[in-house]
């Protein structure tokens, strides 16, 4: 498996053969004119995860990509006429995109605080034929499928959470390797604590493993 970070949420994931795009969003950089694309996978509304301005030219520079977000933000985007036709992707379902199995779980966003309303959160997870499991974006929540997942991206900081929650999750998902996205609501030297904590405190099994930017990865 292959993976560039774009910064903040967005990851390109390259497994098999099958190159999907996640949460190509306002704090993320370097994702345009990117082509050969399967699928561009949302997993909720919010700008940092779905950048309206960007999408119409990523959907036109890849026609064949399949386009999926959470129930809410696929509304949105067809209300709106924003960038191609997109389809709801339903807690339970999933869709075969080349040699890959997406799997659509999850459903809710973490809470920010009990004043503010909380949307749909569309958690993937990505199978191959030989292994199930091999990814899972979580987008903003800290969801938990019960199975075994390979590759995790980890939310590292945002508002909606505390680093020892983030400690917690790795913890309990334990995953072969772990990658931390959703680091831009931070400076250089916040990223350093939460990432140096995050690796420190992590179970022994699991490798973490910070992505450089725009740069390809093979884990």
């Amino acid at each position: 498996m292959q993976l560039t970070h774009f910064g903040h949420s967005c990851v390109l994931v390259e497994l098999d053969g099958t190159r999907i795009l996640f949460d190509p969003g306002t704090f993320s950089h370097g994702f345009d004119g990117i082509d050969g694309l399967d699928a561009i996978f949302i997993t909720h509304q919010h700008p940092d995860h779905c950048d309206v301005a960007k999408l119409p030219d990523l959907v036109a520079g890849n026609p064949d990509a399949v386009l999926f977000a959470d129930p809410q933000t696929t509304r949105q985007l067809n209300a709106d006429d924003v960038a191609g036709t997109w389809t709801a992707a339903h807690s339970g379902s999933g869709i075969e995109v080349g040699s890959v199995t997406a799997r659509f779980t999850g459903g809710r966003h973490a809470v920010i605080h009990p004043e503010i309303p909380v949307v749909d959160n569309v958690a993937y997870i990505l199978d191959t034929a030989e292994q199930s499991g091999r990814f899972m974006h979580p987008g903003d929540s800290f969801y938990i499928p019960f199975e075994k997942v390979d590759v995790l991206a980890l939310p590292s900081a945002a508002p909606w959470m505390k680093l020892s929650e983030s400690v917690d999750y790795l913890r309990a998902m334990a995953p072969r390797v772990a990658v931390p996205i959703h680091q831009a609501v931070q400076s250089d030297a916040g990223t350093s604590v939460h990432y140096g904590r995050l690796a420190e405190m992590k179970a022994a099994a699991t490798e973490f493993v910070v992505l450089d930017a725009e740069s390809q990865t093979t884990v």
